[in-house]
This record gives C-alpha cells, structure tokens and sequence, in this order.
C-alpha cells in the first residue's frame, strides 16, 4: 500500500529485496565450501550437514554458522597457506634455483671436508652433483 503512493520506495525495496537474496547466496556458496573443504568432518557428518541445509536452508545455514561458524576463518586461512606454500615450492621447482635443501648438503659436504672424511676430489665431485641438480 505504502509502495503504491510512493513509487521510489518500491523501487528501493526491490532494490533491497535483491541484495539480500545476493547476500543470501554468496552466505550459502560459503557455508557449502567450508563443508566441503573441512578436513575435520567425515563423510557422513558433510552429507547430513548438507540435506540439513538443502531441507531447511535458513535453519540450516543459521544452525552451521552458529555450530562451525568461528571456526571458518580460520579454516580458510590453513588453505590459503596451503596454497601458498605448493605454488612457492612449484615456482621454486620451476625456476631452477636451488633451495635451502642444497645449501644445507653442501654445508654438510662442506663438514665432511674440514673433518678429514671427504678427500678435495671427492669434494669437489660431490658438489658438483648436488649443483647439478
């Protein structure tokens, strides 16, 4: 009735109504990842989390934010740096440079030498197997 004498303000419900029912997807695209992506659930936990979100969707979505919600943060910030640390490694891998890996077989090659059990000609074959690698 209010929208019908005033026609900016149904334009500006319209307006609200599809924000929030954008709010409320991207809330449920969340909740749907975080149970998928839990590596502290089992199978049988994720299913029932998701026929009770699929059968009651606000009660559902509610009922996990307020049971699992403090912890999603947390969560994703482990994936993320799970994340970061494979493509680093893979960007290492793919550019050739040696790690800290190789400089701690020299130094250990290095050890070896000053201790009298590897002769200057091994030494040398060794290090320069490891730089080859």
């Amino acid at each position: 009735m209010l929208a019908a004498s005033y026609p900016v303000l149904d334009a500006f419900l319209t307006m609200l109504y599809f924000f929030l029912f954008i709010i409320w997807i991207w809330l449920l695209i969340m909740v749907f990842m975080d149970i998928f992506r839990s590596h502290d659930m089992g199978g049988w936990a994720k299913a029932l989390w998701v026929i009770f979100i699929v059968i009651l969707p606000f009660l559902g979505v509610l009922v996990y934010l307020i049971a699992r919600g403090g912890k999603m943060h947390e969560r994703q910030a482990a994936d993320a740096a799970r994340q970061q640390k494979a493509f680093n490694e893979y960007v290492r891998q793919a550019a050739g440079t040696p790690g800290a890996d190789t400089a701690s077989q020299l130094s250990q090659l290095a050890d070896l030498k000053a201790k009298g059990v590897l002769t200057e000609q091994e030494f040398e074959a060794q290090k320069a197997k490891i730089l080859a690698s």
